[in-house]
């Protein structure tokens, strides 16, 4: 029996939830329950509500889904930035 291929999607972190889960709005305006994969747990990927990801869902369940992948923010941030001595420098 072969495997099936898991189902590539993005999406946005609507909620943080306990446990590493998060609510995430899918580009096709469905919401899932996602998990953070271990590779991203490992490297301490952080993700908060608002931010860009792509989840993995297995063709079985199409109501949870695993985030593998946090997309880069395009914006610059305005705000000035605070060294740890705390002075400021653009």
């Amino acid at each position: 029996m072969t495997k099936e291929p898991l189902i590539e999607f993005e999406g946005v972190v609507v909620d943080v939830l306990p446990d590493g889960r998060f609510r995430v709005r899918l580009d096709n305006e469905r919401e899932i329950l996602a998990y953070t994969a271990g590779r991203m747990r490992k490297n301490r990927i952080r993700t908060l509500a608002g931010d860009r990801v792509t989840v993995e869902l297995s063709p079985y369940d199409l109501e949870k889904g695993r985030l593998i992948f946090r997309h880069k923010d395009e914006r610059v941030s305005t705000a000035p930035r605070i060294r740890r001595d705390n002075k400021r420098y653009r």
